[in-house]
């Protein structure tokens, strides 16, 4: 037989049971097949056997007509998968990022608005850098002030919440911009592109004026929840829900199918701010896990950063034998600010002697700021300001929603 090629129909075993599919690639000794659901597997070369090499079929362009009485959306994209289109020939998955190909992928989306787009990067999300950050803001500032009534910004998962606080904090809006993702490919059964874009596009056109992820609310296709972009973690690998709210509930839920937007009272409502752009950031910032046993030498040596960010214990715990370590950090300058690794709760460093301690040395309590969301705002807040007693009182306030007065009840 001869070798097989990636499109290439074949039938192959599989824990004994036959199975028919299209060989995508060979990968550490084992076949990769597609199956007729869509799923990858992989098998041992030797079950697979070749039936037939499919002959590509050229297909027409369909031209997709945008209403030009709908609202105005811009779709600003940095990777992911939300509108890739399956090759079922190959088994490929492409992502598609001009108009047309998002509105052939996704049909659904024409009816709620207009769209232009902009392929800003096409990345994995853990390949995110600030500089990436502050091109976003720009780009999204730019659609703002070009008129867009709401932006969308798909993104990988995995650093989604990250960017989403970045932007938030470097961009003030008086539109949606809603950051979007998919948890599984569009060749997948259970996919999530088609929904999560859908229900995207409809609270970008709604009365909702802020910087949001949104993402599937349960496991079902019921309704997307509506996150705010500080307060929000992917809490699980796959699951097409892993995306919460911490410490508040969700601003709001888009039903499905029928695309109703329901919003809390806490979301901030369209036009409540003016468009204005601080994309400065100060990348000599840091964040640090602190766990049982780990040395002061962990520590950054003085001068080495300019911030640092500490997700300590329970109320904002470190081992007391950092505390001359973290004296001369911050004696010598370095901005230091304490969160907790509890994600619900809020820190509290009045209560023990190890936090007393922490706060007679300069300390400063991050309250119930998630800790990778105080790492991306000491990075605005150092980049934005030079004044230590501004900054202080800068990262002590709720610029974004990111810290709240006080913990919601059972949260």
């Amino acid at each position: 037989m001869e070798p097989l090629v990636t499109g290439d129909r074949v039938d192959c075993t599989y824990g004994g049971t036959q199975l028919n599919g299209t060989y995508i690639t060979e990968r550490d000794g084992k076949a990769v097949i597609k199956l007729d659901s869509g799923y990858n597997i992989g098998v041992g070369m030797e079950t697979c056997r070749f039936l037939e090499r499919p002959v590509p079929v050229s297909r027409p362009e369909i031209l997709t007509v945008q209403d030009p009485a709908l609202p105005s959306l811009s779709i600003i994209s940095t990777g992911g998968t939300i509108a890739s289109r399956i090759d079922y020939r190959t088994g490929a998955v492409t992502s598609q990022f001009d108009a047309d190909d998002i509105l052939r992928a996704i049909p659904g989306l024409s009816g709620i608005a207009r769209y232009r787009t902009t392929q800003l990067y096409t990345i994995l999300s853990e390949n995110m850098t600030p500089r990436i950050w502050q091109e976003l803001a720009t780009a999204v500032y730019k659609e703002i002030k070009s008129g867009a009534e709401g932006v969308i910004v798909t993104h990988g998962t995995d650093t989604m919440s990250f960017s989403s606080a970045a932007v938030s904090f470097m961009v003030d809006t008086p539109v949606p911009v809603i950051f979007v993702g998919s948890q599984r490919s569009a060749d997948r059964p259970s996919s999530d592109n088609t929904m999560n874009a859908l229900c995207s596009a409809t609270a970008a056109v709604s009365p909702f004026g802020e910087v949001a992820v949104i993402m599937h609310a349960s496991t079902s296709d019921d309704r997307c929840a509506i996150h705010r972009a500080t307060r929000v973690r992917k809490m699980h690998t796959s699951r097409r829900d892993a995306f919460q709210s911490i410490g508040i509930p969700p601003l709001g839920f888009v039903d499905y199918p029928s695309l109703n937007v329901d919003l809390s009272p806490e979301a901030v409502r369209r036009g409540s701010d003016e468009p204005a752009i601080r994309p400065a950031l100060d990348e000599s910032c840091r964040l640090l896990y602190f766990y049982p046993g780990m040395p002061p030498s962990a520590l950054p040596q003085p001068g080495e950063v300019h911030g640092l960010v500490i997700a300590g214990t329970g109320l904002g715990h470190v081992s007391t034998d950092w505390i001359p370590t973290l004296k001369t950090l911050t004696d010598q300058g370095t901005v230091v600010m304490m969160t907790s690794q509890c994600l619900n709760g809020r820190v509290c460093d009045r209560v023990y002697d190890t936090g007393r301690d922490l706060l007679k040395i300069g300390v400063i309590e991050g309250a119930d700021t998630l800790p990778e969301v105080a790492l991306v705002k000491m990075m605005w807040v150092l980049g934005n300001e030079n004044s230590p007693d501004k900054q202080r009182i800068l990262l002590s306030t709720s610029l974004k929603g990111e810290c709240m007065k006080r913990s919601h009840h059972g949260l």
